[in-house]
């Protein structure tokens, strides 16, 4: 095999590729001798027939297609190598020359990782916040606990309320029709909770047990469903119960019934602890994304089409793959992306777009920075994965190796670790300094 560089740009490459004539006509003899187990020539019994016999019974364009399509991954896969050329979306291929006997020649329109030039991405001074957690924030959390924790109450004369939970029997109608996934019986719905339609909750405040009664309701302009989607609705409800919330003492009594602490005190300690270390959990990652962000944005990069496009479709796949996980069929997903394709083509494109820039400039200053990650590193983390997901160390490893995954979870580390020297380099001390200032000030 011979490959030839035609023509180089900023992010495009034409690559001639020829491949030998004896390997072309090996491979004719291949598919011949596949074929000739596929259909009957006279005088022959089946998968008996010569190859050039075959070709008269046979249409050369899908033998010539069968061909290629054989030939076409590996050779380029030989000169990406040959080359040392990265391909970074599917490369067009126009064939020059395909005939039995003779050597294959196709050129392959290949795009490339594009340059980046790196903008500042050290010194920018970032302010670290320090994370605070209030007494109300606390009592909030608290309150949140009582409410979980609240006794159900059975309302049997009253009226439904905000918070209430009521039981329900429900279907919907549209132009007078019911629709398929609009009806339900005996289902529990907490009032104020918005797990409904924009709505339908309200209308049943001031409704008594035993009643029935009719809502109508118009579904939201992004519902999933095309056919209701901006549509007005009817629904029949019948109320079957109504229960209400009867909350605790907020004492000691209350945290030693729903924890392990004692006095409520304790519990209260606990709580602030753990929400200070959620807060500085999401401090440090917001601080990540503002540090990123202006890196990302000093630098300059052109994005090849084809790249973002496939990133795209990657995109529009992983939604299908959402939508089969909350039960809805692939005919209605399908239906969605056709009536909403350019919507989410250019969504998708900021997003696409920002994720691609993003991945190449950590990747040029990990390059430039010789951030590396050694097999110990990848052992250590495949370890924290294992034991998370409760797994083999090794049947992981072999899992991620089988799947192309392993290179993948290797550049994310050394990803995070390049992100992790970013807000190292970036970061500006200047609270913690003043902070210093005030407490020397003080003790003079």
């Amino acid at each position: 095999m011979a490959v030839k560089i035609e023509s180089q740009e900023k992010s495009k490459v034409v690559m001639e590729i020829t491949v030998d004539a004896a390997e072309i006509s090996a491979v004719y003899t291949r598919v011949a001798k596949k074929l000739a187990g596929q259909i009957n020539v006279p005088g022959f019994r089946k998968g008996k027939a010569p190859k050039h016999i075959i070709k008269r019974y046979v249409d050369k364009e899908y033998l010539d297609n069968e061909v290629f399509e054989q030939v076409v991954r590996p050779a380029l896969v030989d000169a990406y190598q040959e080359t040392g050329i990265f391909p970074v979306s599917t490369p067009k291929v126009d064939v020059v020359q395909l005939e039995d006997g003779k050597e294959l020649i196709f050129k392959a329109t290949v795009e490339v990782k594009p340059e980046v030039e790196l903008g500042q991405y050290t010194g920018l001074n970032i302010e670290k916040k320090s994370a605070e957690v209030t007494d109300e924030q606390v009592d909030q959390e608290l309150e949140r606990r009582q409410n979980l924790h609240a006794e159900l109450v059975p309302v049997e004369d009253g009226e439904v309320k905000e918070q209430d939970i009521v039981n329900i029997d429900f279907e919907g109608f549209k132009d007078g029709e019911p629709f398929e996934g609009g009806k339900a019986e005996g289902h529990d719905l907490t009032i104020g909770s918005g797990s409904f339609i924009p709505g339908f909750e309200e209308q049943l405040i001031g409704a008594k047990a035993g009643q029935e009664l009719e809502i109508n309701v118009r579904f939201p302009d992004d519902y999933h469903s095309d056919d209701l989607a901006g549509k007005d609705a009817m629904f029949k409800v019948k109320i079957n119960s109504i229960k209400r919330k009867r909350l605790l003492p907020l004492d000691d009594e209350f945290a030693k019934d729903i924890s392990e602490f004692d006095p409520l005190a304790e519990l209260k300690e606990d709580i602030k602890q753990r929400m200070l270390e959620a807060e500085e959990i999401r401090l440090a990652n917001e601080l990540k994304n503002e540090v990123l962000k202006k890196v990302v944005d000093n630098a300059s990069v052109e994005l090849p089409e084809g790249m973002v496009e496939e990133r795209i479709e990657y995109m529009i796949q992983d939604l299908q793959r959402n939508f089969a996980y909350q039960g809805i069929p692939r005919e209605e997903f399908q239906k969605y992306v056709d009536t909403h394709k350019l919507e989410l083509h250019e969504n998708y494109r900021v997003q696409a777009t920002e994720a691609i820039k993003t991945e190449l400039v950590l990747e040029q200053i990990a390059k430039q920075e010789n951030i590396t990650i050694t097999d110990e590193d990848v052992e250590q983390e495949m370890e924290k994965l294992a034991n998370q997901y409760g797994r083999d160390v090794a049947d992981l490893k072999a899992a991620l190796a089988a799947s192309g995954e392993l290179e993948l979870f290797k550049a994310g580390l050394i990803n995070d670790r390049t992100v992790d020297f970013l807000v190292e380099k970036n970061t500006s001390e200047k609270q913690e300094t003043e902070t210093a200032s005030e407490n020397t000030v003080t003790e003079e």
